[in-house]
């Protein structure tokens, strides 16, 4: 097998093309292709893994299938039969690797949740001396140490370059303060279940 490091369905347009994934505008709905380009820190390498698009596809259709009860999402099927009907043909080098999807409007706001003091959020707090944001974390801890509670650090979703860790107070003015709380409240609700 080798990898796919990107597509074309001749049927379709071209894709917008993301660090790993491609997406096909269906009209009514989208087709998201995970590929098997690696991204690390905001860089595409030069060579994929793989099979890594399958595999990352299974895992993103579990969480969604896991958390839909807790979360609306915009999956409709990963089913192969269903993907090659949408798109009118079936094409072997993308089995297992769509996503058909309910078009919605994405924010500039990546959600994450931490439980421990790691990448970047460690960084801040060895740069700070301790508080990052407004969050108010305990002194001496050392990189990989479990946090007390999880906490909710959002970051800018950049299409190029490199996301930037904000505080909840900036998300606060970059979207409603309302959506704000309710994304803090599901994140840590949904690390809380998975972790």
């Amino acid at each position: 097998m080798g990898e796919l490091l990107t597509t074309s369905i001749p049927s379709l347009p071209e894709p917008r093309r993301g660090k790993v994934r491609e997406v096909y505008d269906l009209g009514q709905h989208l087709l998201i292709v995970a590929t098997d380009r690696l991204s690390a820190f905001d860089v595409v390498m030069a060579n994929g893994i793989p099979g890594k698009g399958v595999i990352l596809n299974q895992m993103s259709a579990f969480w969604f299938a896991k958390f839909a009860g807790l979360c609306p999402h915009h999956v409709i099927s990963t089913n192969d039969e269903k993907v090659a009907e949408a798109i009118g043909v079936r094409l072997p080098a993308l089995a297992g690797r769509c996503t058909l999807a309910r078009k919605a409007k994405p924010l500039a706001i990546e959600c994450v949740a931490r439980g421990y003091l790691a990448g970047s959020l460690y960084k801040e707090y060895r740069k700070l001396g301790g508080g990052v944001h407004e969050l108010d974390l305990p002194e001496g801890l050392l990189d990989s140490d479990r946090l007390p509670e999880p906490i909710f650090t959002p970051a800018t979703k950049a299409q190029t370059g490199h996301d930037e860790n904000i505080s909840f107070e900036t998300m606060c003015k970059l979207i409603d303060p309302g959506l704000a709380s309710k994304l803090r409240e599901l994140t840590l609700a949904i690390y809380g279940r998975a972790a």
